[in-house]
C-alpha cells in the first residue's frame, strides 16, 4: 500500500555551453521528482525533465497526482492503470489545462514513472524485465487508447504483441550485447568549432559510431561549416545527425534542409515549429530521401498519431519524461510499430529510464534498435547511473527504471 507520496523541485546548472542549443541557450536541467513509498519502505521514483523556469508548477501538479495513490495498492494500481491514466488525465479542472499536454500531462508523467518503477522494484526486477515478462493483456491493461481508436484499439494492440512474440528468444540476445549509444554532447551549439571538432574526434575514439550537432544559428553558413567540420572528422563511415530543435520557419528549414544535405545527415530533427504537422509534410517531401526526427516536444499520443498518418517522419523521438510517462510511450511506441517507423527516444531522463524502455521496445515488439541518445552530463546524481562502454549501453540489472537520484 502506499504509505506516502512527496514532490521535489530538482534543478541542475549546466556550464560552459553544455545543453546549449538554438531555442535554448541557457538551459538548467530540471527534474520534478515523484516518490511513492509502501508500507515496506520501498520508494518508486518518477521523474518528468524541464528546463528550470517553470519546474515548481510541475511539481504542484505532481502533487494533485500522487495524492490520488496514497492508500491503493501498487499492483492494484498497474493491474488496470490505463484506466487510472484516464481518469486523472481527464480530471476535469485540470483537463482544462491541457488537455493532455503541458504543466498537468508533465506532473502526470511523473507520477506515472513512479509507478512503474515501484511496480519493478516490488517484484525485484529491472523495469525492462518487468515489462518484457508481462503477457499482452497486462502490457495493455497499462494504456490508455483513447482517440486512438481509428488506428488502434485494444484488440489491435494485444495482437500486435502477440504477433511479436515469434522471435522474442533470439531478441533477448540483446542483453548481453547491448546496443549503441549515440553522442549527442559533441556539438552544443554554444560550442566553438575547435572544441565541436576535438569533441568529435573523442567521441569516435570512445566508440561511438553515431553523433548529434546542433544547428538553426542565425547565419546558416555557421551551420553548414560546422556540419562539415563534423562529418570531415568523423569520417563517411559514422553517422551524423542535425538537430534545429525547432528554430526555423517552414521557408528557411527548406532553404537550410538542402544546404545541409551535402554532408548526408542521417536525420535532421525539429526543423521546424511541434505543432505545424503539415509543415513538416510539406519539408519532408522538399528534402526527400533526407529523413525528418521529431517527438522531443511532442506532448501526447494523439499529436504522435497525426504525424505517423501524415507519413512525414522517418524517426520518432517520443520522451517518457515528456509525454504521459511509460504508458503512454509504450502507446505511441505500438502506434509506431504498426506504421513501421522507428522509436529512437529523446532522452530527458539522461538515458536512465529510456535504457530500459529500448529494451522493452525491441525485445517485446520487435523494433528495429537503431541507439539511444547519450547525455552524460548528470550521471554522478544518479544512484545507479546508466553505464555505457565502446559506446555501447550495457543492460540494467538493478530493481526499477534507474531514476533514483543522490538527493
Amino acid at each position: 500500500m502506499i504509505k506516502h507520496c512527496s514532490v521535489i523541485d530538482k534543478r541542475f546548472p549546466l556550464h560552459d555551453g553544455a545543453g546549449s542549443d538554438a531555442i535554448h541557450k541557457n538551459p538548467v536541467y530540471s527534474y520534478t521528482v515523484t516518490q511513492l513509498t509502501d508500507e515496506n519502505g520501498l520508494t518508486g521514483t518518477g521523474l518528468a525533465f524541464t528546463l528550470g523556469e517553470g519546474n515548481d508548477l510541475v511539481c504542484r501538479a505532481a502533487s494533485f497526482y500522487a495524492q490520488q495513490l496514497k492508500g491503493k495498492d501498487i499492483e492494484e494500481v498497474m493491474h488496470d492503470f490505463g484506466s487510472l491514466f484516464r481518469e486523472l488525465s481527464n480530471e476535469q479542472q485540470f483537463r482544462w489545462l491541457g488537455p493532455h499536454k503541458g504543466v498537468v500531462h508533465l506532473g502526470l508523467a511523473s507520477v506515472t514513472n513512479a509507478c512503474f518503477d515501484l511496480w519493478a522494484k516490488r517484484r525485484g526486477v529491472p523495469l525492462w524485465r518487468l515489462l518484457t515478462d508481462l503477457s499482452p493483456e497486462a502490457i495493455v491493461n497499462t494504456l490508455d487508447l483513447s482517440y486512438l481508436e481509428d488506428e488502434l484499439t485494444r484488440e489491435d494492440a494485444i495482437a500486435l504483441l502477440r504477433l511479436n512474440k515469434e522471435g522474442m528468444s533470439e531478441r533477448t540476445r540483446i542483453i548481453e550485447k547491448g546496443y549503441p549509444g549515440y553522442d549527442t554532447s559533441i556539438g552544443w551549439f554554444n560550442y566553438s568549432d575547435q572544441q565541436v571538432q576535438e569533441n568529435v574526434k573523442r567521441a569516435v575514439a570512445a566508440g561511438f559510431s553515431a553523433l548529434k550537432l546542433k544547428v538553426g544559428s542565425p547565419d546558416a553558413e555557421r551551420d553548414i561549416r560546422r556540419a562539415n567540420l563534423v562529418r570531415e572528422a568523423a569520417g563517411d563511415a559514422v553517422k551524423v545527425m542535425l538537430d534545429a530543435n525547432q528554430q526555423w520557419n517552414l521557408p528557411q528549414a527548406i532553404a537550410v534542409c538542402h544546404k545541409l544535405q551535402g554532408i548526408r545527415p542521417y536525420w535532421i530533427e525539429e526543423p521546424t515549429h511541434p505543432d505545424d504537422i503539415l509543415g513538416h509534410k510539406i519539408l519532408a517531401n522538399a528534402i526527400a530521401p533526407t529523413k525528418l526526427a521529431l517527438g522531443e516536444h511532442v506532448p501526447n499520443r494523439i499529436i504522435f498519431k497525426n504525424y505517423l498518418q501524415s507519413n512525414c517522419v522517418g524517426f520518432i523521438q517520443v520522451d517518457a519524461v515528456r509525454v504521459g510517462g511509460v504508458s503512454e510511450f509504450i502507446t505511441v511506441s505500438l502506434l509506431c510499430r504498426k506504421f513501421g517507423i522507428p522509436v529512437v527516444p529523446h532522452v530527458g531522463d539522461m538515458g536512465q529510464l529510456h535504457q530500459h524502455l529500448v529494451l522493452f521496445n525491441h525485445i517485446s515488439m520487435g523494433h528495429r534498435v537503431v541507439f539511444l541518445e547519450h547525455i552524460p552530463h548528470l550521471s554522478s546524481y544518479f544512484v545507479h547511473p546508466a553505464k555505457i562502454r565502446d559506446g555501447v549501453y550495457l543492460t540494467p540489472q538493478e530493481p526499477g527504471s534507474s531514476c533514483d537520484l543522490k538527493l
